[in-house]
């Protein structure tokens, strides 16, 4: 090692100086291909020529002494302390190419520090990767490496103290124990000494934070790789550190591991249980690695049989636990969980109460009964120490198995699960209808209040609301779908219901089939006749919606099932509703039947918009069977009515329906001015489910006055309009578009 660093110092030295190999050689009386020699590390010079080579570069006194520190320590000790690296090592290699990258910063300038500092959740492999690269990178550093396990997040463990592992470094380093200080900081200024001018690899590994690994940072010319839970921001402010976020396996990194541990054969005779098998250690590096263990161990054991007893295993981590507390998952989990106080570690159990992958931190806060500032601090602190991560959409993400060892945790600590649960489906449900009220033509019906806790977004337009139901529909849907105790019934039911105006807006039809089987199921054991007729009508309009048209008959069924049960005005909202259904499975007669129950009611009720909506549906039903002027006559008379109680979706469809009328009587250009104003009010209120209807309808007419060119545009429209929202009639749609002859389009542009 001298050698190199002696003929750096020197070479760097006679640059500064602005000495040519000859003029130095003239100026002290040495050879120059002594001074050569020197300078390519072929030899050491003795001590009276060192003097006469300093003295004439008239070094300072602090650049004499590391010359002559160099050229004496002939048998400097060369610390190897890397622990070995892991044969079986597979994956990362995108965090390798980015640690990679921090050795261009040492090829450019050797005087700098260069700082990779390795972030990422417990048991995600941090350790291994360091230890692999710097193992990697070693024959660049051929004064040694250096390694110490700062402890940060252990059992049972303190904290290293920094001044404890500087004293290990320096007796790595040659430094007799009785020459080493008893104090921290003269141990760093010994330590940067001996550090000065050498290349050396500085593995600081489990750093608890940027306070315990500051002193340990070598001084020029050496590579420091630091691991930790914790995020170190400081270390990037002020020591330019780079920042590197270990992320989980992919699917193929986590079956490569796999298979390095328990053979590529077993794993291609087996390839489906292999997958399922990472798929449930959540490609957890630490995971993936106590199953290979357990494989390796048992050679005779089936995958399958393997991830039968993994996805039984209730609790799931103890499937994974070892003899060995340093790669048993939750114990390793609780090490992260140990170094929370008392207010971060209560909102990390709340949170795990949530059951989807990612969660807003308004969702947050609503299952921890916190406010939002709270919240946020809350959940900066858990991401710091690598609980929590974060998706493109600012949403937080917790891993599959760190949920399981948070709801260990709440049961053990006796925490309020249902409330929380109860919270976030409050959460989800209140503020679907201040979302809704700017995005779904449905009308809401929330009466009751939030529980305590809940926070409230602030939605003013159109976009707002979409962007908030887009944020939350997978925790929507993973919410019904896990929240099981029967206190939450009513809240399962009352979501359902709420969210129905978006999924229909958004043309999340194959969704709403899903939540409202779920709803129906609840509101059965509810045994609530108006939420089974809401929620079977609900699940009626999903089937028809995706073709399932006779599958729609068993809801349908349960809605007139409870009509003796029902209050009257959910009498007349029951028939309309089957009105609807049946006019879409082309049952207009049936249709036309319940749509003069429904008004006959309304009309006994006296109620304005009751009467009006009812109105529309006998007036569609009529057109659809011929009896045009009494079609129209009807919806004409709903038109007052509509614009008194200001439906303007009800007023957009009865001029639908009045064009409908007018173009089976000859009267087309009427039926476009009345088709018209129905797109006016659709393109004003964004309903594009109703947009694609009128302009399908719109089209037909202008096909009948022969303006092709506008008929095939207004049906692709329509097409686009209704696959967007993934409704099946878009191909019919779509086919009616390319039907017109591209000839009669040409000619009539």
């Amino acid at each position: 090692m001298s050698k190199e660093t002696f003929s750096r110092l020197l070479r760097e030295a006679r640059q500064r100086s602005v000495f040519t190999l000859e003029r130095l050689a003239e100026a002290s009386g040495v050879s120059v291909r002594a001074i050569s020699d020197m300078e390519r590390g072929r030899s050491l010079p003795r001590q009276s020529t060192l003097s006469d080579l300093m003295d004439a570069l008239e070094l300072d006194e602090g650049e004499r002494r590391r010359l002559v520190q160099a050229s004496t320590l002939r048998a400097q000790q060369v610390p190897r302390q890397l622990p070995p690296d892991l044969a079986v090592f597979r994956g990362h290699e995108k965090a390798l190419k980015a640690v990679h990258g921090t050795m261009d910063r040492v090829a450019g300038d050797g005087r700098h520090v260069v700082i990779a500092a390795v972030g990422g959740m417990a048991g995600v492999g941090k350790t291994t990767l360091a230890v692999h690269w710097a193992h990697q990178v070693a024959d660049r550093f051929p004064d040694g490496q250096l390694y110490v396990n700062l402890r940060g997040f252990e059992e049972s463990s303190r904290p290293l103290d920094p001044g404890e592992a500087l004293g290990g470094f320096l007796r790595a380093l040659g430094v007799p124990s009785s020459d080493i200080p008893p104090g921290t900081q003269e141990r760093g200024v010994l330590f940067r000494e001996r550090t000065a001018f050498r290349q050396l690899i500085v593995v600081l590994d489990n750093a608890r934070d940027a306070e315990q690994v500051r002193p340990l940072l070598p001084p020029a010319g050496c590579l420091s790789l630091i691991t930790s839970r914790n995020q170190l921001p400081g270390l990037t402010a002020a020591e330019g550190a780079s920042t590197i976020s270990l992320d989980l396996w992919t699917q193929e990194e986590a079956l490569a591991a796999l298979a390095a541990r328990i053979g590529d054969e077993r794993c291609r005779s087996e390839p489906d249980a292999a997958a399922e098998l990472v798929e449930l250690c959540g490609y957890l590096p630490l995971a993936v690695a106590v199953v290979g263990a357990q494989l390796s161990g048992s050679p005779q054991l089936s995958l399958r049989y393997s991830v039968r007893e993994l996805r039984k295993a209730r609790p799931r981590l103890d499937a994974l636990a070892a003899d060995d507390r340093r790669v048993d998952v939750r114990a390793v989990f609780s090490w992260s969980y140990r170094a929370l106080d008392q207010g971060p570690a209560r909102f990390f159990r709340y949170l795990a109460a949530h059951p989807g992958p990612a969660v807003s931190a308004e969702a947050a806060a609503s299952l921890a009964g916190v406010e939002m500032p709270m919240a946020r601090r809350r959940l900066r602190e858990l991401t710091a120490a690598s609980l929590l991560s974060r998706d493109a959409e600012g949403r937080y993400v917790m891993h599959d198995l760190i949920r399981a060892y948070g709801i260990e945790l709440m049961e053990q600590e006796k925490d309020d699960r249902v409330g929380a649960e109860m919270r976030l489906l409050d959460y989800l449900r209140h503020n679907a209808y201040a979302a809704g009220r700017f995005v779904s033509r449905f009308p809401s019906e929330v009466g009751d209040a939030p529980a305590p806790g809940v926070v409230h977004v602030t939605v003013d337009h159109r976009e707002e609301g979409l962007d908030w139901f887009h944020r939350e529909e997978s925790s929507v849907a993973t919410a019904l779908r896990s929240m099981q105790d029967p206190r939450l019934l009513r809240h399962r039911v009352n979501l359902t219901l709420e969210w129905m105006g978006y999924n229909a807006a958004a043309g999340r039809w194959a969704e709403e089939v899903s939540a409202s089987r779920i709803g129906l199921d609840a509101a059965l054991v509810l045994d609530d006749p108006v939420a089974i007729a809401r929620t079977s009508a609900h699940l009626a309009r999903a089937m028809v919606e995706t073709g399932r048209m006779n599958e729609a008959d068993e809801p349908i069924g349960m809605m007139l099932g409870q009509l003796r049960r029902l209050p009257t005005e959910h009498q007349a909202r029951v028939e309309r509703n089957v009105s609807f259904l049946r006019g879409r499975q082309q049952r207009h007669e049936e249709a036309l039947q319940h749509a003069r129950r429904s008004l006959a009611i309304a009309r006994r009720l006296s109620r304005t918009g009751e009467i009006a909506r009812t109105l529309i549906g006998v007036g569609f039903c009529l057109a659809m069977l011929g009896q045009y002027q009494e079609a129209i006559a009807t919806c004409e008379e709903a038109v007052p009515m509509l614009r008194e109680v200001k439906d303007r979706s009800g007023e957009a469809s009865v001029w639908d329906s009045i064009g409908l009328a007018q173009q089976h009587v000859g009267r087309i250009d009427a039926a476009v001015i009345s088709y018209g104003k129905s797109l006016r009010i659709l393109e004003e209120v964004h309903d594009d489910y109703m947009q694609a209807e009128t302009l399908d309808h719109l089209a037909s007419a202008l096909l009948e006055l022969g303006d092709h060119s506008q008929a095939r545009a207004h049906w692709m429209r329509a097409a686009d309009l209704l696959a967007g929202l993934r409704v099946p009639r878009a191909a019919a749609l779509r086919a009616k578009a390319e039907a017109v002859p591209q000839s009669e389009v040409h000619s009539t542009c």
